[in-house]
């Protein structure tokens, strides 16, 4: 997992044309040091601020200067970051799963665009919004965020999953309205398999302007079972 995630700060980072900060405290001041304090350190979800990130280099590559994205331009930072995790997850259900058959580059295009045009735009605003109205990282407000996401933000992203995989393809209202009937709950089961222990993290301790990022590190996965179900 550590390894798809910095992947993924790697590649939004790319995309931004952003390279990882350099540090720019002085030889001097590390070779003769004024302090005994502990050295800092740099946890994957750090709260620090990008600013202090920049100077120390932090501990992955790319990471600072991700931050200071999500700082400076969160919505397309985040939509950049699920663009990403859904090309993956597509790209490994082809290669791996789908029967070494023809890559369908139709499809890979728009579960991609699906990913930046709708799951990081809803997604920053969405975790924002619960953030504010279910305050606190307690087991009490954590289990409330977990059972809105679920019981109610989930069966709304998949119905606009569906509607979004119709309408680029084509399908007519009727057809639409057929294919959400019949894969919904079905959609909504995998979730339910999956997304309530990896939410119950995310919500206790993962701060919010990294939500996506994580979030989009576990879906690699899940988009895989997605890409498939929404392309029957």
């Amino acid at each position: 997992m550590k390894l798809i995630c910095l992947l993924t700060v790697l590649t939004t980072t790319t995309a931004f044309a952003v390279s990882p900060a350099q540090r720019t405290t002085s030889s001097s001041s590390s070779l003769f040091p004024t302090s005994k304090s502990k050295p800092a350190t740099a946890p994957m979800f750090a709260t620090t601020s990008p600013r202090q990130l920049a100077t120390r280099g932090g501990a992955v590559p790319g990471w600072a200067a991700y931050n200071e994205k999500l700082e400076s331009n969160p919505l397309a930072t985040k939509a950049m970051t699920s663009l990403i995790g859904w090309a993956l997850g597509d790209y490994l259900a082809q290669t791996f799963i789908g029967g070494g058959g023809v890559f369908n580059f139709k499809r890979f295009a728009r579960l991609s665009a699906f990913g930046f045009l709708y799951h990081g735009p809803s997604g920053h605003y969405f975790y924002n919004w619960l953030d504010k109205q279910i305050v606190g990282t307690g087991p009490v407000a954590v289990a409330k965020k977990v059972l809105f996401d679920q019981l109610i933000w989930c069966p709304i992203f998949m119905t606009v999953f569906f509607a979004y995989l119709g309408l680029v393809t084509g399908d007519s209202l009727a057809a639409i309205s057929a294919k959400i009937s019949a894969d919904l709950f079905t959609a909504v089961k995998g979730s339910w398999k999956v997304w309530p222990l990896v939410h119950t993290i995310n919500f206790r301790f993962v701060p919010t302007k990294h939500r996506l990022l994580y979030i989009n590190t576990v879906q690699i996965g899940f988009n895989i079972f997605l890409s498939l179900i929404g392309s029957k």
